[in-house]
């Protein structure tokens, strides 16, 4: 039975007993998803993470969730619901905020990470609101145009992580969305890491095992 009391619905994996230092992954699905999806990646994840595994705001079914809803437009462009957006954000900050101070947690051992919809929230939270993490996990997803006019100063992002793969056949976001991701975290005093990997709109094994990598050189930099 968890105590933590945090705004959005989650699942939990606490670190591994007498874990000195812990560190907090948070892990948000993609659109049409739930907690239930990325939760079962928990056990795979370093000992020294505490995870939790969130559900999205938005009902779309039963069982079924969205940061926020969109619409794809004839272009091929897609229309979201700002308003959604912008609401989830902050109640991911807020829950950010909120697990670290009762775990114990400080922001500089914070990763947020998510897929598809779930990474475009982690990204633009590292983006808006670098202070509150140590580094956003970024599979499949894209950067917000929205999201442009709100990126904090280029000093806020000293020290910062940011992980970025794709699917070099994925036919749901394209690859040239993580490229453009890239190119602007390129400009940004951060540590860009991912690359992209063979297959689909899927998190392949040699993908997780490059991520997993990743994530054990946050924890034995620190």
């Amino acid at each position: 039975m968890t105590t933590l009391q945090l705004p959005l619905q989650f699942l939990e994996q606490p670190t591994a007993a007498g874990t000195r230092d812990p560190w907090l992954l948070v892990l948000m699905h993609g659109v049409g998803s739930n907690e239930q999806d990325l939760f079962g990646l928990a056990r795979l994840m370093p000992p020294q993470f505490h995870v939790l595994s969130l559900r999205a705001p938005y009902v779309l079914t039963p069982g079924s969730y969205a940061w926020f809803e969109f619409e794809v437009l004839p272009d091929g462009q897609r229309r979201i619901d700002e308003d959604q957006e912008r609401e989830s954000r902050f109640l991911v900050g807020e829950m950010l905020a909120s697990a670290s101070a009762q775990l114990g947690i400080p922001p500089e051992r914070v990763v947020v990470g998510g897929f598809s919809q779930g990474g475009i929230m982690a990204l633009s939270l590292l983006l808006t609101r670098p202070a509150s993490m140590r580094a956003a996990m970024v599979w499949h997803s894209r950067l917000l145009p929205q999201v442009l006019p709100q990126v904090a100063a280029p000093e806020a992002f000293e020290g910062k992580s940011l992980w970025v793969s794709h699917g070099s056949a994925d036919n749901v976001i394209p690859p040239a969305a993580a490229q453009a991701t890239r190119e602007l975290a390129r400009g940004l005093p951060l540590a860009l890491a991912g690359s992209d990997f063979p297959g689909g709109h899927e998190i392949r094994p040699t993908e997780l095992q490059g991520t997993l990598a990743w994530l054990q050189s946050l924890t034995a930099a620190h």
